[in-house]
């Protein structure tokens, strides 16, 4: 994240109103602009094609079709990579560049297996239902994948801090998508639901193959060693955990709610429940802002104290490391503090704009009504996330891991019981989840800080011995330094 806030260094330097609106528009750009632009792309495909003449079980289909696309593609890639850059990170500080196209070709083998995994059993189902052309199937497929390899090769440009330029490659693949949308359905009369899923799928491959070119340009260098991310995955299996349990948790609630007496199915193969879902997504932009808030506050505050604080131990004396360490922890709950109360306004002043203008959208009745509890479990769930970002910092994976699971295992259990609620507290379940998580992740940064001395000094999480990059590498022990 060290890019964003660099840029957002010389752009809040000027110290005026006009530099923190700018600042922040640019962090929203960088953050947010892919999710942004997929939206408008399929909005704009829905208004240029008639997609509203279309009958409404062909409608249902896409909707469910791409939905499932996300989640899964999403859930799918999840597992390895966090521990893939933690590599990268490790790679790129030993300065040994010629490991990392090794290993993004192993990360990209791993991720087809377990996308395969994943998607052939379900492919298998719908099929099987003869309900669905196979093409349709088929594309369905490729698009599945296709997001895996985009959300996959995400991972090496944001470690390159090329930020920019991941947002210039949504720009180009979804226009991509809008231009051939016009050119299957208008010129070529292709029906228009299977039109604009083939044209997403377009979109996403260009994306995917602009963002492979993109880090094969990066790093030429290839010592073809595979194996040496495997050890990673052996010691760091935590982050494996901690990550996918906390991916899950965002939809295991929805989940739950697929099962229940909202529950929609298409085809006879998927499974909704579309007000629930449309509330969740509300929900989602209504507190998406905080993300945006917390990458610039870390990079332009927080990541100083850590720098400063790991350049004491390496080579200052006690009292500079206990001051660094003071004031690192004091950043630390600034920025949590400042991340709760600019979120808390920004979600409220959104919340009263989708009460008062969906209803003239047409949006109104049941999601509505489960809007507010499921937009309250949001606000508390991304400063979970924020606590969860700083255990990652300070290497406390059993920490992070606990929280993760804390969310994961009480939103579900929590949205079983909120689902026979009335429908203003089906987002309970959600909201308690996200409590629990922030409450396990507060405790843990708060034990983090009083055991940091034996954390860092006795653990062996700051420095390896010589220039080995194995985790066997490491000489401290129980004991302390050897």
């Amino acid at each position: 994240m060290a890019g964003i806030g660099v840029k957002l260094n010389k752009i809040y330097r000027k110290k005026s109103l006009l530099a923190h609106l700018t600042g922040f528009a640019y962090s929203t750009i960088i953050t947010i602009a892919p999710m942004i632009v997929i939206m408008i792309t399929i909005v704009a495909m829905q208004k240029l094609l008639g997609y509203e003449q279309v009958n409404y079980a062909r409608r249902a289909l896409f909707s469910c079709t791409v939905l499932y696309i996300f989640i899964f593609a999403l859930l799918a890639a999840s597992p390895f990579n966090a521990v893939l850059s933690r590599y990268m990170s490790d790679v790129i500080y030993q300065e040994n560049y010629g490991d990392i196209i090794p290993c993004f070709y192993t990360g990209l083998w791993m991720n087809i297996v377990f996308g395969a995994i994943f998607g052939i059993p379900f492919v298998i189902h719908e099929f099987l239902t003869k309900e669905v052309d196979p093409l349709f199937i088929f594309v369905s497929y490729c698009g599945y994948f296709a997001l895996i390899f985009v959300f996959y090769t995400m991972l090496y440009l944001s470690i390159c801090k090329d930020y920019a330029k991941i947002t210039w490659f949504y720009l180009v693949g979804m226009l991509s998508s809008i231009g051939c949308s016009l050119l299957l359905v208008k010129l070529c009369h292709v029906e228009i639901v299977f039109g604009m899923l083939l044209s997403l799928v377009i979109g996403f491959l260009l994306i995917a193959i602009l963002e492979m070119a993109q880090v094969k340009n990066y790093f030429q260098e290839n010592t073809r060693t595979y194996t040496k991310v495997f050890p990673y995955f052996k010691e760091f299996w935590p982050l494996i955990v901690s990550n996918f349990l906390y991916v899950c948790g965002l939809y295991v609630h929805n989940f739950v709610f697929w099962t229940g007496d909202l529950q929609m199915k298409v085809v006879d193969t998927f499974v909704c429940a579309e007000p629930y879902d449309m509330a969740t997504f509300l929900a989602l932009i209504t507190n998406f802002t905080s993300t945006v808030i917390f990458i610039s506050n870390v990079e332009l505050h927080f990541h100083q104290r850590y720098k400063a604080y790991s350049e004491s131990v390496i080579g200052g004396r006690l009292m500079d490391i206990e001051n660094a360490k003071s004031r690192m922890f004091g950043q630390l709950s600034m920025e949590l503090s400042d991340l709760t109360r600019i979120q808390f306004i920004i979600s409220v002043i959104i919340f009263l704009i989708f009460i008062v203008c969906l209803p003239m959208l047409g949006i109104a009745g049941l999601p509505l009504q489960i809007y507010p509890c499921l937009a309250a479990g949001y606000f508390v769930l991304f400063i979970m996330y924020g606590e969860l970002i700083f255990l990652y910092y300070f290497n406390d994976l059993q920490g992070a891991v606990l929280t993760s699971a804390g969310f994961f295992v009480t939103a579900m259990v929590g949205s079983f019981i909120s689902m026979h609620f009335s429908t203003i507290w089906y987002g309970m379940g959600l909201f308690v989840g996200a409590f629990v998580g922030w409450t396990i992740g507060y405790f843990r940064l708060r034990w983090v800080e009083k055991h940091m001395d034996l954390h860092i000094f006795c653990r062996g999480n700051l420095m390896k011995k010589g220039h080995g990059n194995r985790p066997s590498d490491k000489v401290y022990t129980k004991e302390g330094l050897s």
